[in-house]
């Protein structure tokens, strides 16, 4: 199994309204993979850190193997929600895989 775990750090520009509208289409938009891309055994997406996070938003993936991970990555559906719900409102990304 491999854990994929992604945080994003938004735009310091961006309003608090506008921070809380972004981040509940990201959320929207990462949980609707799940019925599209089935090599997602399970997925999580958290918005609400607590005070001290450092970070606006959490992913959360489980997939069988290394191969589903990149056939996730590159499905066009991913990358259209990165494209459209994310990029463009991001400030910072970090990314760890690892296996289990």
């Amino acid at each position: 199994m491999v854990k994929h775990i992604v945080l994003w750090k938004l735009k310091e520009e961006l309003s608090k309204e506008e921070k809380d509208k972004v981040k509940k289409e990201i959320k929207e938009g990462l949980l609707g993979l799940k019925g599209k891309i089935k090599e997602i055994v399970e997925i999580k997406v958290n918005t609400e850190g607590m005070e001290g996070s450092t970070v606006d938003v959490l992913l959360d993936t489980v997939f069988e193997n290394e191969e589903a991970l990149k056939t996730y990555a590159a499905h066009p559906d991913h990358v259209a929600v990165g494209m459209a719900k994310i990029k463009p409102f991001m400030a910072e990304r970090i990314c760890y895989d690892y296996e289990f």
